[in-house]
């Protein structure tokens, strides 16, 4: 085993306390659900696709958190062709997985939410549920394209992130010129659900214009359940766009920055760990917007603030916000 170096201590610390506290935030939702579907044997198409974001994200937290074990620990194991495939397919499916779950959910608020008068948006609302699980299946798709794109990738990958080169031998010296249109193809992939979540949140600020205007024309104020419920959903919206922007920034740059700057050690882990804030801090924005998740997570927050107490009764008091505790 090799010993750590600095950065590599400084890595592996900042990746376990991000990654575990993602992990945790994407288990609690997934175990809330879980148990209210098992408990009620029913679940909302909202609350089935919130559980699936969450599982993947999971799964996709866990890749993570092995990548960086092996990155801080054993960095020179990279240069093994199979343990290297096997991550990066990992990676790259799952965050696939997550982002068109997390798109469907932008797409789902939108079409319960949203008011116009439109014929095709009437169409779209009333067939509501389908037209999502469709999405769904459309991704399915793009992800066997992607996967397969990926396939012809793994070599340009390996190059650009391995570290001992010397031990790959998919390239020969003639080729070590990353293939551009591949790796740019590949970040396109991208590009659908960006759109289709960045159109949400513009349709679902357009109906909000259109709800508060029709709303002062008939001199009722702006406190309804319909206008509340069009922040919460855009809030919701524009969070994840917000955190998909600067997670889809840093996927694209990220390889290119490994191949040109691998001796900059500082900017590759700063890098490394603001691609994982998106499904990190996600989950906790979740929670903070569905009201079901809020409530259990105050109780489960106001239990381990008694259990603290009842342990150790000189212990420093824990103080969570009153509007964040109540029931």
């Amino acid at each position: 085993m090799e010993m750590f170096t600095g950065s590599g201590t400084l890595y592996l610390i900042l990746s376990i306390a991000e990654l575990v506290i993602g992990m945790l935030g994407n288990a609690f939702i997934g175990a809330v659900n879980c148990l209210e579907w098992v408990k009620n044997r029913k679940i909302s198409l909202a609350d089935c696709i919130i559980t699936c974001l969450a599982v993947s994200r999971f799964c996709y937290l866990l890749v993570a958190l092995f990548d960086s074990y092996i990155m801080a620990l054993f960095p020179h194991s990279y240069g093994l062709h199979k343990l290297s495939i096997s991550v990066i397919i990992l990676w790259s499916v799952t965050n696939f997985v997550t982002t068109w779950f997390a798109t469907s959910l932008s797409v789902l608020y939108f079409l319960k939410i949203a008011h116009f008068s439109h014929p095709l948006f009437l169409w779209l609302k009333w067939r509501m549920n389908r037209v999502v699980i469709g999405l769904l299946v459309f991704s399915l798709f793009m992800l066997t394209s992607d996967f397969l794109l990926l396939d012809s990738l793994t070599g340009v990958l390996l190059y650009v992130y391995g570290i001992d080169k010397s031990n790959l031998t998919l390239y020969s010296d003639e080729s070590k010129i990353p293939d551009v249109k591949k790796l740019i193809l590949h970040g396109l992939n991208y590009l659908i659900p960006f759109v289709l979540t960045l159109a949400s949140l513009l349709l679902l600020f357009l109906s909000l214009v259109r709800h508060t205007r029709n709303l002062e024309l008939g001199s009722i104020g702006s406190g309804d359940a319909s206008t509340k419920a069009h922040k919460k959903a855009m809030k919701m919206v524009l969070s994840f766009l917000f955190l998909f922007i600067i997670h889809l920034l840093f996927m694209q740059v990220s390889p290119w920055l490994y191949l040109v700057s691998q001796k900059s050690k500082l900017i590759i882990i700063f890098f490394t760990l603001a691609l994982n804030i998106f499904p990190s801090v996600h989950p906790f924005i979740l929670i903070l917007g569905n009201s079901k998740l809020q409530q259990t997570a105050s109780r489960v927050l106001w239990h381990l603030k008694c259990h603290l107490k009842r342990a150790n009764p000189l212990a420093l008091h824990i103080h969570f916000p009153e509007s964040f505790l109540r029931k």
